[in-house]
Formats: C-alpha cells, sequence, structure tokens
C-alpha cells in the first residue's frame, strides 16, 4: 500500500495534537482495516491532522452499519459509497449516474472542477456537508457466459444488484434482467456460487472478493466502464468550519494519482483473456441508451424514478462534450 514520504510522517508527528480539533470518522471497508480504502483513508486522516483535525477512524466491514451508526450520531462523519451518500447530497451522489462518465479523463476534469471553492456550496444539503471524494474504480459487468456480451443477452439473466441503487434497479428492469436484491456484503458470494448470472464491480473485486470464481472458465469481464464508483466523506455540516471543510476537499482531491495508481495496477493485474471486448458501434449504442436513461432518471418520467441531480447531469454533459465533441449527444434536442 502506497503512503506518504518520510517528510510528512514527520510532519504529522510534530503536529501539536492538543490543538487538534476531534472528529471522528466512520469508515467503511468491505475488507475491513487491511483494506485499500481504509488504507486510503488513513492517509488523508494523516495529511488533515497537519491542519489541526484529528479523525479517529472507526473501520466498518458492512455499509449499512457504517451509515447507520453515522445518522445515530455514533461518528460526526462517515466514509462510504456515492450510492449511499445520495441522500445526503444528491448532486455528488449523482456522480456514478449510468454511462455518464466513460473515461477516467472525464473523471479527473470533474473531480477538479468540484474540488474548486466555488463550488463549495454544492458540498452542502440539508444539514451535511461533502468533504471529500476519492475514485476506487470504473464499475464492471462480470458474467459467467462470455456470450453475455450485450445488452439484449441480459434479458432473462439474473443479476445482483443494490436493492438501495434505484437507478441499477431501474436498468435491470429496462433490459430484461432479473433482479436479485443484494447489498456491498453478498452480491459477491451470490455470483461465486451461481445464485446470479452478472454482478458489477470495480476492477479490485476481481481479487478482493475472489469474483474470478464466480466467472469460472466460461466468463469474464465486459470491458465498458457503465459508472464511475467512489468513495465520498460526508459529515455533519459545521463539524469543520468553512476553511477546514475546503482543506479537507483539497487534501482528498491531492490524493487522485494515489488512488489512480492502485486503480490501474488492479485493473491491469486482470489477464488479457479475462477481458470482452465489445465493438465500437455497440459502444455507441449503450451510450445512447444510458443517455435516454438518465434523462428519465434526472426528471422521473416514463416509470423511471427521480435519481439524479440536473446540475450534474449539465455538467457531465459538458466534460463528455469538450472531450468529444463529435458525440451525438451534444446536438440532441434533449442534451442533458
Amino acid at each position: 500500500m502506497i503512503r506518504k514520504s518520510l517528510a510528512a510522517l514527520t510532519l504529522v508527528a510534530a503536529a501539536p495534537l492538543a490543538s487538534a480539533q476531534a472528529v471522528s470518522m466512520c469508515v467503511f471497508d468491505v475488507i475491513g482495516a487491511n483494506g485499500d480504502v481504509y488504507n486510503l483513508v488513513k492517509d488523508y486522516a494523516l495529511e488533515m491532522r497537519s491542519h489541526g483535525v484529528n479523525f479517529n477512524l472507526r473501520p466498518y466491514t458492512d455499509e449499512g452499519v457504517a451509515v447507520g451508526d453515522f445518522n445515530a450520531g455514533q461518528c460526526d462523519a462517515v466514509v462510504a459509497t456515492d450510492i449511499r451518500i445520495r441522500p445526503y447530497n444528491r448532486f455528488t451522489g449523482s456522480l456514478s449516474a449510468v454511462g455518464a462518465i466513460p473515461t477516467y479523463d472525464d473523471l479527473e476534469t470533474l473531480l477538479a472542477t468540484l474540488v474548486q471553492p466555488r463550488a463549495a456550496s454544492l458540498m452542502k444539503h440539508e444539514g451535511f456537508e461533502v468533504l471529500g471524494i476519492v475514485p476506487v474504480g470504473a464499475g464492471y459487468l462480470f458474467v459467467n457466459d462470455r456470450n453475455i456480451n450485450t445488452a439484449g443477452k441480459l434479458a432473462g439473466k439474473r443479476m445482483a444488484t443494490l436493492d438501495y441503487q434505484r437507478d441499477a434497479v431501474h436498468m435491470v428492469n429496462y433490459v430484461g434482467a432479473t433482479v436479485v436484491p443484494s447489498d456491498i456484503t453478498n452480491f459477491a458470494g451470490k455470483f461465486n456460487n451461481g445464485s446470479v448470472d452478472t454482478a458489477y464491480a470495480p476492477a479490485f473485486a476481481y481479487e478482493a472478493l475472489e469474483l474470478y470464481k464466480g466467472l469460472g472458465d466460461n466468463g469474464g469481464i465486459v470491458d465498458y466502464p457503465l459508472a464511475q464508483l467512489t468513495i465520498q466523506i460526508v459529515a455533519r455540516e459545521g463539524a469543520l468550519d468553512d476553511d477546514a471543510a475546503q482543506t479537507s476537499r483539497e487534501v482528498a482531491w491531492g490524493m487522485f494519482p494515489q488512488a489512480m495508481s492502485l486503480i490501474e495496477s488492479q485493473e491491469k493485474a486482470i489477464s488479457e483473456e479475462q477481458w470482452i471486448r465489445i465493438p465500437d458501434r455497440d459502444i455507441t449504442g449503450y451510450q445512447e441508451m444510458f443517455r435516454e436513461s438518465r434523462v428519465e432518471m434526472r426528471d422521473g418520467i416514463n416509470g423511471a424514478p427521480s435519481v439524479y441531480d440536473p446540475r450534474m447531469m449539465n455538467l457531465l454533459s459538458k466534460i463528455r462534450c469538450a472531450s468529444n465533441p463529435g458525440a451525438s449527444e451534444c446536438t440532441a434536442d434533449n442534451r442533458e
């Protein structure tokens, strides 16, 4: 695991602990205190300590329990996936909108935009504040049969779906697959024991959650980023003053290279034969399908749940069209 330099550790050690503000933090990592997320948060906390904030970290392997303890006041802040933090901030919680961030370059542009002081007001919502966003990797579709390589072939297949992720439930129903309600603690087991045909996860789950067992000899990973997954730090508004909160977001943004190095190594560690490459013509079709679904879930129309924040959808559209101005969506009448 990557660690800060000895000089940074020395700086932390020299910081006057008596003057540091104490903030308790519930940290979700499916692996626990030995997981990559928890270790990234430890590095973040070390850096924040040098800025006068002393985070007391409590590891959780069950995200629901971590969020529940935060809601109950057992901790001042929580680290959880963007999907779980949507009730606290719909804007940043819409970052993982289906198909909305096709490349890591687009993700970098987005996070560089959100860390600007002028975006600080968007980090606050109804008594809560987002203190940082760190990527954990693109979400890919893991399948137990390589023939499941198009959206049409998902019809009738059993998909492990987070039952609290309304956009995922909508998309599974949209393609005619069967929702198998799951959560982060059990979806891998369902895929590995054959209870479901497909599961959705970032590359780290291949080894950490042993999803290679579910792939078996006939499965694979569809090489298309269905969404960009992040962990987000959320606190009750006022847990940190405005200056410290902005510093926190900047410290989290400063960890982007470290996080991306980890993500890239995890993706490269998966052998080429495990990836299912799909043609560009199919990708174009998926992009339009996802765009139409995002519009529906932005507006809550055509039976879709109202999930996505229009401001985030508009920002992501601008970022995609800046990097790919020739895309058909950039001139669509119903552009996001």
